[in-house]
């Protein structure tokens, strides 16, 4: 993949994750935080049955045409496991902060991820990596203590 191709796709993944904040900010009027990450969380469930269905992976899986190890099942595990606590508690958050400041808090996932890339995949990080992460940082506090 080009780098063209993953800054899209990025992008795309972005607007759609704006679009989760502002949709799921308007649908919580009235509703417990938690019944709505479960229905979004259903829908997405479907959306991504359908494609797995519709490309072939599901059918490839379940003829055992494509196999996981133990590994891999143990890491979509954990990933599930540590999206579903995400979306509870950013929902949660949505429900009763500010919707700028909520996206703004949960955008540290990327300093998260850039520390835990360093530490843990042994990933090497340029002196630009470090000074995007404290200018993110910065950033996200100015963001979420506008008020």
């Amino acid at each position: 993949m080009n780098n063209l191709q993953w800054m899209a796709l990025g992008l795309l993944a972005a607007l759609g994750g704006a679009g989760v904040t502002v949709f799921g900010k308007l649908g919580l009027e009235g509703v417990n935080s938690t019944l709505a990450t479960t229905l979004r969380a259903v829908i997405m469930a479907l959306v991504m049955l359908a494609v797995a269905l519709g490309t072939g992976q599901l059918g490839a899986l379940l003829e055992g045409k494509v196999q996981l190890s133990g590994r891999a099942w143990l890491f979509v595990l954990l990933a599930g496991l540590s999206g579903a606590g995400s979306w509870l508690a950013y929902f949660a958050a949505l429900r009763v902060g500010p919707t700028a400041g909520v996206a703004a808090l949960d955008r540290l996932s990327l300093a998260f991820i850039f520390l835990f890339s360093a530490l843990a995949l042994r990933e090497p990080h340029t002196w630009r990596g470090w000074l995007g992460m404290l200018v993110l940082l910065a950033g996200v506090y100015l963001m979420a203590s506008e008020r």
